[in-house]
């Protein structure tokens, strides 16, 4: 059998939630009492395979943005272990690592370099990603020159081309006008026909029902179910009502 490309085995995350920033300065040098404790997974196990397109739903503080960001190497478990195989591409926040005096285009060199990347490889896909943004003359402006519109876009076309062997989309699809919406669906369609793995978070049904072949849902930090997508939808808003 296929050995998964993302694998939760036991994994729980808990977070120290400080009333103020001393607190949270105290406790680098000893236990601050009174500190509470949030638990944002519980006992997680998941398997999910290449090629796959799973659609993660459950409402806010159910565990969604934890779960992703143990994917993407953004936090790790408290307890359990997550492994990940291949190379990942976070449409989460797109504009993080961006450096707001450097260029477009250098941008896209050093966006590259906290993904990884080598120099020879990120020029494969500079003119890609330069055709894909639709920035023009601007990609060799500073990015403090941009919109928060431009800057997600050319965060958006840097993602989706490093041909990554995974996918997370955090509701992103909104980085411009409905062409550019249009341009970056269809984007997502193309690399989900490579057999490349899709993770979605959306509170949208009628976005996890296009997309997605599976969906699992969280409540409170534990996976209320994992499987049919429409079954998934609708435990979900029977829990909203």
């Amino acid at each position: 059998m296929e050995n998964p490309i993302i694998t939760f085995d036991n994994v729980t995350k808990e977070y120290t939630l400080y009333k103020n920033d001393h607190q949270r300065f105290v406790s680098l040098f000893k236990e601050v009492k009174g500190a509470k404790k949030h638990l944002a997974l519980k006992d997680v196990n998941l398997k999910i395979y290449k090629g796959e397109a799973v659609g993660i739903i459950g409402a806010n503080g159910a565990g969604k943005s934890t779960l992703l960001k143990m994917i993407t190497g953004v936090t790790f478990p408290t307890k359990g272990n997550v492994t990940v195989n291949g190379k990942v591409a976070a449409l989460l926040e797109l504009t993080a690592g961006f450096s707001a005096q450097m260029t477009g285009r250098e941008n896209i060199y050093l966006k590259g370099y906290i993904l990884g990347l080598t120099d020879e490889y990120i020029k494969q896909i500079e003119e890609r990603v330069i055709e894909f943004a639709e920035l023009g003359d601007y990609i060799d402006q500073p990015v403090r020159t941009y919109s928060s519109g431009m800057r997600m876009r050319l965060g958006f076309a840097i993602n989706v081309n490093i041909d990554p062997d995974i996918l997370v989309i955090d509701e992103a699809l909104s980085v411009g006008d409905a062409s550019f919406k249009k341009k970056c669906k269809t984007k997502i369609a193309e690399i989900m026909k490579k057999g490349i793995t899709v993770l979605y978070v959306s509170h949208s049904k009628d976005g996890i029902q296009e997309i997605c072949n599976r969906a699992i849902y969280l409540n409170k930090g534990c996976v209320m179910y994992d499987g049919d997508v429409s079954t998934a939808v609708q435990m979900y808003n029977d829990r909203k009502k």
